[in-house]
């Protein structure tokens, strides 16, 4: 085994895409810390709509093409499995990260197994809780398909290592699957990017994306059913009655027309996924609050991003977005899934002072989600997976 300081860690996962959000972002992230640090290395294995090879100062990136996933746009299979086995026996790792829960651990366990490589699961997805998010309400069908899904956990923890977790809430679910070690590591924010300066320019931002003037709130993210923005939408025509507020939504997904077809407020404005980051920041400070809906997030980084850019953030009652309401102190959270209570607490906020609530939120991003911060937690987590014994 490498020391620590010369090691090698592969990452690999099913969550990525062009259109995609936080996974993405913590890979690219990751991808130039370590280029720019010259004593580790990092090799990502994605798919995509081709096969493709990236080589970097201490980066390689393999992309392999796989079929789209049925109504789960834009992600693709990742299962050319002798593919994979070669790639991690010719990068030789030191840590296998595996960022997806389903096909992919038992793809990748053989493998490790075989090659005497330590196998970590990264918890993006809480997935038991995206099917059923609130199990003591939801519908029994709900509730039992969340009973099989918090098993499947369960017997993941029996393959795997140990855990990387960005949130407290993810934390109590991978303990309470039997994982043997688990290391919480936040997720970071780009602070010279996202940063509260670009507000200066909020006025030519909206005219750029034909935005109205008056209160903007921001939801930027996938839209999918569990992220709840029907329970927003619904609560937009109180919203827009009471405050003359207007929603903008970022984002594809799935659901898009879904959502569409719900929406009954004239104050809403659907914009596309934003594929440049500077735009993506300049359109996050031109608004005035970002709101982060979803029940069963493993850690919500695009409310990070409006925090950093001096916004308040509305969260759910539950998930780990509540978490960075509560611990900055910059934001609302909804105490009950009801449109009714969404809407008060919207204008609850929206009266509230919000440049002191942006004060708050930067400075709490400065003091905890520096990038540079967050990996070298997650490469010292790393150091004590390699010493434990496997």
């Amino acid at each position: 085994m490498r020391p620590t300081a010369e090691l090698g860690v592969l990452d690999i996962t099913k969550f990525f895409g062009a259109s995609t959000g936080g996974i993405r972002t913590y890979l690219m992230e990751k991808s130039r810390y370590v280029s720019a640090r010259g004593k580790w290395r990092q090799t990502v294995i994605v798919p995509g709509v081709e096969n493709r090879f990236e080589d970097h100062p201490g980066v390689r990136w393999y992309q392999l093409k796989g079929m789209p996933i049925p109504t789960q746009h834009p992600y693709r299979f990742l299962l050319a499995r002798k593919t994979i086995g070669r790639i991690i026996a010719h990068e030789s790792p030191d840590i296998l990260e595996v960022g997806s829960p389903y096909a992919l651990p038992w793809i990748c366990r053989g493998i490790a197994q075989r090659l005497h490589i330590p196998m970590v699961l990264f918890y993006h997805t809480n997935f038991p809780r995206i099917i059923s998010p609130r199990p003591s309400k939801d519908r029994w069908s709900r509730r039992k398909a969340g009973q099989l899904a918090d098993a499947y956990v369960a017997r993941l923890a029996g393959i795997f290592d140990g855990a990387v977790a960005a949130s407290d809430v993810a934390v109590r679910e991978l303990d309470r699957a039997g994982f043997r070690r688990i290391e919480k590591v936040p997720l970071g924010v780009d602070l010279a990017r996202f940063h509260p300066g670009r507000r200066a320019r909020a006025e030519e931002t909206r005219a750029r994306y034909r935005l109205p003037s008056g209160r903007l709130v921001m939801y930027v993210g996938r839209l999918a059913r569990e992220k709840e923005l029907d329970l927003v939408l619904d609560a937009w025509l109180q919203v827009e009655r009471e405050a003359g507020a207007s929603l903008v939504l970022v984002g594809d997904g799935p659901s898009r027309q879904y959502f569409q077809s719900r929406s009954r407020a004239r104050q809403v404005y659907w914009l596309p996924y934003e594929r440049d980051r500077e735009r993506l920041a300049d359109l996050i400070a031109a608004a005035d609050a970002m709101i982060a809906p979803g029940p069963a997030e493993t850690f919500g980084l695009a409310a990070l991003e409006a925090l950093a850019s001096g916004l308040p953030v509305i969260s759910s009652d539950q998930g780990a977005v509540r978490e960075l309401v509560e611990a900055s102190g910059a934001g609302a959270v909804n105490p009950e899934p009801r449109s009714d209570i969404m809407a008060q607490t919207i204008l609850d906020l929206l009266r509230m002072d919000l440049a002191e609530l942006g004060r708050r939120g930067r400075a709490y991003a400065e003091a905890r989600h520096d990038w540079t911060t967050v990996f070298n937690l997650l490469f010292e987590a790393y150091g004590r997976f390699l010493r434990a014994p496997h």
